[in-house]
């Protein structure tokens, strides 16, 4: 159930605005996910993601390692605050 949440997560991570180049925060990370399942849905995140995929695999395969570093970093920082 955990590694579907942190799929989820990421695919409304990857969907969103958010780009490297700003850095964000926790909070703004939080906000991006959870705007894009409000908005897509999570079958939604997942169609937009396989379309980016298939269209700018390149681009998409960067900003995949990008989510994922980011959602591991913000993990990491919870668990040291925890």
């Amino acid at each position: 159930m955990i590694s579907i949440v942190k799929d989820l997560a990421a695919e409304a991570l990857f969907v969103s605005s958010l780009q490297p180049s700003e850095r964000p925060n926790r909070r703004a990370v939080e906000q991006a996910v959870t705007a894009m399942i409000l908005l897509h849905g999570s079958d939604g995140c997942a169609a937009e993601v396989a379309t980016e995929f298939g269209d700018h695999p390149e681009m998409a395969v960067r900003r995949m390692h990008w989510v994922h570093d980011e959602l591991a970093g913000l993990v990491k920082n919870a668990a040291l605050t925890a």
